[in-house]
């Protein structure tokens, strides 16, 4: 596939054009143009364009599987967050298109988070949460405000399952639905199950020459609407061809079945490789302020899957035979807001100062262990990193989720003698890049290797910036805080580092290291999208 970039997007010409049966051939003239997002926190991109408008993502950056939550008129909605901890942060909106951090729900490293359900029952808050472990299980949390504290996790010893739903029945019963059609019984507490787990639905089934990744049924999500339980299911697989990921739907009068197909399925598919949102699926349905409906769900950005699944919103239109449809088209242009409701002041400031530190609000571990907090301190504005590890691939870096294309950071940097610190892209951690240091030399990290460069100016204190310009990366660094800057001999392209290279699911985030001995201390985050 022949790929030509325009601006900030990526589109595949005619001699990569993916055809689906019955669907128009991908168009092969005007290219799809650099949309004009509203600028906020940073100069980050925010949907609410202020004028009675929004453009899509509403949460840019990986913010995948999202399970949304109506509690009165407040919504709340978390996302998987896979190797991050603390994890599963709660964001809150009441208006669906903007949204503010409350805080994490997860704190104790169980494995990686995939898609979960967030629920309320009896005026008690529920986390149905997947992980991939040894062994791979379901776990719960619970708390009496979505505040928190929320409770220790509990094994629901579901191993070969994922993507739970959580749904209470006409007759009161509590369930969990799974992927691939299956269920379980919840107690009454839903802190425990009851039975075995049964096959109750087998999902619709696309043509077998369309293009995708596999068929992979996942991510049920139940709403209850006019009398009908709507069970809405991802297809096609989560990632690999642009055209694989879809949204499906099946009815019930009960939720003991018999599921009827919607007979308009797929609901939502991305067709043409020119359209600007890719994969898109995972959908969840909710009724907005004003008694409208709209869906949430995840797509890729064509030409930037280095950003994971970014949160998508979707007008729905119930039908005159009680079906539903999107009716956002392929989500490019703006979209009129959710009526009713009011605007909570949108996203944080990635920027920061460390008067305090933000963790799992905006900060995070991958991968830590379980005193891995214990590793940071901040005091006098500056944040004391105790290194661990030799590098990057080992020493549970702190990061952050950018949902920008073009993006700088830079920070002040110092070292104890022995340490390794500083700037990094990291995907994971055979999948990142960056520019460390040493009292002696710089450390370049790439692909997730390490080599030292030429001899280090510096010594053990510097100013470092990262510049991210649409997959170009490029190192600046400063011994005189940042008033002369002297660009680093080594300029990396990392349009490759994403899920369908290296696996995962997950994106390309900034962050700190630490590695080697003693500590390194980080003053004067500075993050803008450009």
């Amino acid at each position: 596939m022949t790929f030509t970039r325009r601006d900030a997007f990526t589109t595949l010409g005619a001699a990569g054009a993916l055809l689906v049966p019955g669907q128009a051939p991908a168009r092969t003239t005007a290219k799809t143009p650099a949309p004009d997002w509203r600028r906020g926190l940073d100069n980050q991109r925010i949907a609410d364009l202020g004028d009675g408008r929004f453009l899509n993502p509403v949460m840019a950056g990986d913010r995948p599987d999202p399970t949304i939550l109506r509690d009165g008129s407040d919504y709340y909605m978390t996302f998987s967050s896979f190797d991050s901890y603390p994890g599963l942060v709660i964001w809150h909106s009441r208006d669906l298109v903007n949204w503010q951090p409350i805080g994490p729900a997860l704190t104790r490293n169980i494995g990686s988070v995939w898609a979960v359900s967030l629920e309320k029952h009896d005026g008690r808050y529920f986390l149905y949460i997947p992980v991939k472990a040894e062994p791979n299980s379901i776990w719960v949390i619970h708390a009496d405000r979505i505040e928190g504290p929320w409770s220790d996790p509990v094994d629901l010893g579901l191993h070969k399952h994922i993507d739970p739903c959580h749904i209470v029945g006409e007759d009161g019963s509590r369930w969990l639905f799974l992927s691939g059609g299956d269920r379980i019984r919840l107690a009454a507490d839903g802190l425990s199950t009851v039975g075995a787990v049964e096959h109750v639905y087998d999902p619709w089934r696309y043509p077998e020459d369309w293009i995708v990744e596999g068929f992979s049924p996942e991510g049920p999500k139940i709403v209850r609407h006019g009398g009908w339980f709507y069970l809405i299911t991802a297809v096609g697989g989560t990632a690999g061809p642009p055209t694989g990921h879809m949204v499906i739907a099946a009815r019930s009068r009960s939720i003991h079945g018999p599921w009827q197909d919607c007979p308009a399925n797929p609901i939502v598919h991305t067709t043409d490789t020119a359209e600007r949102w890719w994969s898109r699926g995972h959908a969840s349905l909710v009724e907005g302020p004003a008694g409208d409906w709209w869906a949430l769900y995840h797509g890729f950005e064509n030409g930037y899957w280095t950003l994971g699944r970014q949160t998508l919103l979707d007008p729905v239109e119930w039908t005159a035979d009680g079906w539903f449809r999107m009716t956002g088209g392929d989500l490019s242009k703006p979209l009129a807001k959710p009526k009713g409701g009011t605007a909570v002041p949108h996203g944080q400031m990635l920027s920061d100062n460390f008067e305090t530190l933000a963790l799992g609000t905006k900060w995070s571990f991958f991968r830590p262990g379980p005193d891995e907090a214990k590793r940071t301190s901040v005091s006098g504005k500056t944040l004391t990193l105790t290194a661990s590890g030799t590098a990057p691939v080992d020493s549970s870096p702190l990061l952050l989720i950018a949902g920008d294309t073009r993006y700088q950071f830079e920070c002040d940097v110092e070292i104890d003698p022995g340490a390794t610190a500083g700037l990094i892209l990291f995907y994971d951690d055979k999948l990142y890049c960056g520019l460390g240091f040493d009292g002696d030399r710089f450390v370049t990290h790439q692909y997730g290797a390490e080599r030292g460069r030429p001899t280090n100016p510096h010594g053990r204190s510097m100013r470092i910036r990262v510049t991210n310009d649409r997959h170009i990366v490029t190192y600046d660094t400063s011994g005189d805080g940042g008033r002369t800057w002297h660009r680093f001999d080594r300029g990396m392209e990392v349009s490759g580092y994403h899920h369908n290279v290296r696996g995962g699911f997950l994106m390309l985030r900034p962050g700190l290291y630490a590695a080697g001995k003693g500590a390194a201390r980080f003053r004067n985050f500075r993050f803008s999208a450009i």
